[in-house]
């Protein structure tokens, strides 16, 4: 009898272990099944973002095709085509007192800056930033652009011994307005829609400048605006300063545009007298650009769809900064939801738009470190996931690298299309023609994986003749001292001086 119990507890004990090993497989079988998933996903995700040099080179083509059509006629394109009326970029020659404003958000600057020409360069700048209180965004346009002019008073007051401006001469003003205008001199702009939070509906169909005028004369302010300008002239003009081979300006940013300098008679659209210089600078908007060459995926045609202006943007949408952290959300998402990437239930966090920024993104990517803890913690601290493995964490990195590569080849793609436009893409015959193109943006000055991938993708596309003949700088803060710099270049004294 003790026998036959010994032997039961025995099979039990057996099949307990047996049903323990077959629970384990089958996990072991569940989790693989989920991880191949996972990497299928990956894998289709990375298929859909393929940048190869052939693809952009039709990019390229395409960008310049609209480029030409937006010359042509307004609304022959989805890219602008914008005429900044800016015809005289800055020589270095130019000299004596000028300000800036700088209106492009919540906050605005105001700076001062004195110019000693060729030898003294900028002898001296100074500069104060300003908060906009919220009401004042909702409210009526005489009460925003008095506390600008006020503001304005309060600086020029401020002035130096050495800050003063010539004898009779009255202040001019470089005003930075980084709201869509319609620019109709270099000295006014009828303001489009407002953005960013700011709603004051009697400034629409308004002159902007003619705003700011008033309210400096209300103010008591002897001052003139002497430029309108747009952030990324304004870039071009700051890069033109220190060299004058600079053709173009491209800022990548939390938004992404691109200005140039273009021969006055390939302007179809304009109607007015030529410009002496033969030349004027366009204002692209090539955030707008679009094209059946542009790689999308289902995770942008969702983007584009969930966003406040679906189908427009879309350039901007799969290279700026604003989006290139919440595609990455995106596609995490759908792992979480479909491979269980980050276990059994999905991250609550992970359902929120935009939580994931770039500049996290652009951190994970920058992990050198053997056990990748910086994407580790991270994830921790944005998405609230305790733990992940380093396989886990080597997928993060290469989803990065996926979006920030295609961003970077298409911003490339873009500035190779200018230079096709300019007939700058081919060696020249018995002549070294310098290109300059000056950057600026957050997202080309910090996100180093992505401005490498660009520059390098830039050579590729060019070859190694013409490549040499071309050159990205950084031009820091086009959008303040670049639109004091285009005062100094279209001031109202330059005829007095030259005759």
């Amino acid at each position: 009898m003790g026998k036959k119990v010994v032997v039961g507890a025995a099979i039990v004990g057996a099949a307990v272990v047996c049903a323990a090993a077959a629970l384990m497989v089958r996990r072991r079988m569940r989790s693989s099944g989920k991880w191949a998933r996972a990497m299928a996903i990956l894998r289709a995700f990375e298929e859909d973002c393929a940048t190869p040099i052939a693809k952009l080179r039709q990019v390229a083509d395409a960008l310049t095709v609209e480029m030409h059509a937006g010359l042509a006629s307004e609304g022959g394109s989805k890219l602008k085509m914008l005429i900044s009326y800016v015809d005289n970029l800055p020589t270095g020659d130019e000299k004596g007192l000028f300000y800036a404003l700088d209106l492009g958000g919540t906050n605005f600057r105001v700076m001062r800056v004195l110019l000693g020409g060729k030898e003294g360069r900028v002898v001296k700048q100074e500069f104060e930033e300003v908060s906009i209180p919220p009401h004042l965004m909702t409210g009526g346009s005489d009460e925003l652009f008095s506390f600008i002019a006020e503001a304005l008073a309060k600086f020029v007051a401020t002035e130096g011994e050495d800050f003063h401006p010539a004898p009779g001469r009255q202040r001019e003003l470089g005003f930075t307005f980084s709201f869509p205008v319609r620019q109709t001199s270099l000295v006014s702009g009828t303001l489009i829609k407002w953005t960013k939070g700011f709603s004051i509906e009697d400034t629409v169909g308004q002159d902007v400048v003619g705003e700011l005028n008033k309210a400096m004369e209300r103010v008591g302010l002897d001052m003139c605006v002497a430029a309108l300008v747009n952030d990324t002239v304004g870039t071009l003009a700051g890069g033109r300063y220190y060299r004058p081979e600079v053709t173009a300006a491209v800022i990548l940013g939390t938004g992404t545009n691109a200005a140039y300098v273009e021969r006055a008679h390939a302007i179809p659209k304009w109607h007015g007298l030529l410009p002496k210089s033969g030349e004027m600078v366009i204002n692209m908007e090539w955030g707008n650009f679009r094209s059946s060459h542009l790689p999308l995926t289902e995770f942008d045609h969702s983007l584009d769809f969930e966003s406040l202006n679906p189908g427009e943007q879309i350039f901007e949408k799969i290279i700026s900064g604003m989006y290139l952290g919440e595609i990455l959300r995106r596609v995490l998402l759908k792992m979480a939801e479909e491979a269980a990437f980050f276990g059994d239930t999905v991250p609550p966090k992970l359902r929120i738009p935009f939580i994931i920024r770039t500049p996290h993104m652009s951190a994970m990517h920058c992990d050198t470190s053997p056990d990748l803890k910086v994407v580790g913690s991270k994830l921790k601290d944005i998405l609230e996931v305790p733990t992940t493995s380093l396989k886990m964490r080597k997928v993060v990195i290469s989803l990065c690298n996926i979006i920030a590569s295609r961003g970077a080849r298409l911003s490339a793609a873009g500035i190779y299309g200018i230079l096709k436009k300019l007939g700058r893409d081919v060696p020249k015959e018995g002549e070294q023609q310098k290109s300059v193109v000056a950057m600026d943006g957050g997202l080309f000055e910090h996100y180093s994986q992505f401005s490498a991938s660009m520059e390098s993708t830039l050579k590729e596309l060019l070859g190694e003749e013409v490549s040499d003949n071309i050159e990205i700088i950084h031009s820091n803060d086009g959008s303040g001292i670049g639109a004091a710099l285009l005062a100094a270049s279209h001031s109202q004294y330059l005829e007095v001086e030259d005759s």
